[in-house]
């Protein structure tokens, strides 16, 4: 019973759960960002450079033969699977970029504000005052 309650309070954790959120999340964007590249970026592309679809372009090691697939460097894919890489860290980048924007800003506006030299000299004047 005490391991469960351990594992409870470990699995209940923030960080856990941010992570646990932070994997999920990320998952699906790569899926968005997989689509987008795929879908929307590569045609249009390949129109512009002669209606070539880059997932398409391997090169054949040996051919098919009976039931046996193809053996093929499939570079096309890793053309896309690359450009989908560098959408996914620009995009963590600008995300990192704007938190800790938003972290400076917190912590500028969390410092007290200086105290003019004539409020603290007449501060200790009356502390001196007082004694």
């Amino acid at each position: 019973m005490k391991i469960i309650k351990e594992f409870k309070e470990f699995a209940m954790h923030g960080n856990v759960l941010d992570l646990a959120i932070g994997v999920i999340i990320g998952g699906a964007f790569g899926k968005i960002v997989s689509s987008f590249v795929n879908d929307l970026l590569m045609p249009p592309l390949g129109l512009l450079i002669g209606g070539v679809n880059f997932g398409d372009y391997k090169i054949v090691l040996k051919q098919a033969e009976g039931q046996n697939p193809a053996v093929a460097i499939s570079y096309g894919q890793f053309f896309n699977t690359a450009i989908d890489f560098f959408i996914i860290a620009f995009a963590v980048f600008i995300l990192i970029k704007v938190v800790n924007k938003l972290k400076r800003q917190k912590e500028e506006t969390a410092k007290p504000p200086e105290i003019a030299k004539e409020v603290q000299l007449l501060t200790e004047i009356r502390d001196l005052l007082k004694k």
